[in-house]
């Protein structure tokens, strides 16, 4: 459905590639107005160029997530370019796996600075400029890890579960307030992500001794009631829907988008 988002100020964190990437393409090419951020300076310019060079608008703004200045500057920009902020997708996130014992506490602290303390201070900070404008659409990236745990995902299914909890949460406070912004989560199954080079490798998985691919294929047949790995625009999708008019009565929600996986 084109020209839905004509107009409106999109912030997507995580956007140089992955979800991130393809999201940031598709609201442009529905009219949006992008604001990129990410940590990857280079990626997230090729972004913005390749959005502009088809007739969109777009801007990219280096961004640690887990940093609070870096959020007061991300938002201060939006509010001095644009004056206001129509949708923030907290998109951002990294996964590692480990055994819980095992795992190095720097890690557990990265993975939840990320995935945890950047989506709160996202959301802490875009709200006082949505509010101004009396409206605001807030989507929070959880997982199917966020509702469904597995052994040797400890932390990554930890943060992914704060995500979802706290969506909800922030969603009632909006609700008591009245001030127009919806907040909801979706939650992704197996999608084929870069994420995936982190947890089961490049080339070589060192669990299976299989090509990544094929070890990818094997975990979705075995695991994921469709028999395939979900695709990045099908996540995407449910991002649009989310951000749109046609989602009006969605508040608090988690949108699942897994083949099934998390049906049984």
């Amino acid at each position: 459905m084109a020209n839905r988002f004509e107009g409106r100020v999109v912030c997507i964190t995580g956007a140089a590639k992955g979800i991130g990437r393809q999201a940031a393409l598709s609201f442009a090419a529905e009219g949006a107005i992008i604001v990129a951020t990410d940590i990857e300076a280079d990626a997230g310019k090729a972004l913005v160029a390749e959005i502009e060079g088809s007739g969109g608008q777009a801007n990219f703004i280096s961004h640690d997530v887990t940093s609070e200045d870096a959020w007061r500057n991300v938002i201060g920009n939006i509010r001095s370019q644009h004056g206001k902020l129509d949708i923030l997708i907290n998109n951002a996130g990294i996964g590692m796996t480990g055994l819980v014992h095992e795992m190095d506490y720097d890690l557990w602290r990265k993975m939840m600075a990320v995935n945890v303390d950047g989506v709160f201070l996202g959301v802490k900070y875009a709200l006082p400029l949505m509010r101004e404008a009396g409206i605001g659409n807030i989507i929070n990236v959880s997982s199917v890890a966020g509702i469904r745990s597995t052994a040797n995902f400890s932390c990554y299914c930890a943060t992914k579960a704060a995500v979802k909890s706290f969506t909800k949460s922030v969603a009632l406070e909006c609700a008591e307030a009245k001030d127009g912004i919806r907040v909801n989560s979706i939650h992704p199954g197996i999608i084929s992500t870069a994420i995936w080079d982190t947890l089961i490798g490049t080339e070589e998985s060192t669990s299976s001794n299989m090509p990544r691919d094929a070890t990818l294929a094997g975990m979705t047949g075995e695991a994921v009631p469709f028999g395939r790995t979900g695709t990045i625009q099908e996540i995407v999708n449910g991002m649009l829907f989310l951000a749109s008019d046609e989602s009006s009565y969605m508040h608090g929600a988690e949108l699942v988008l897994d083949g099934g996986l998390t049906a049984g």
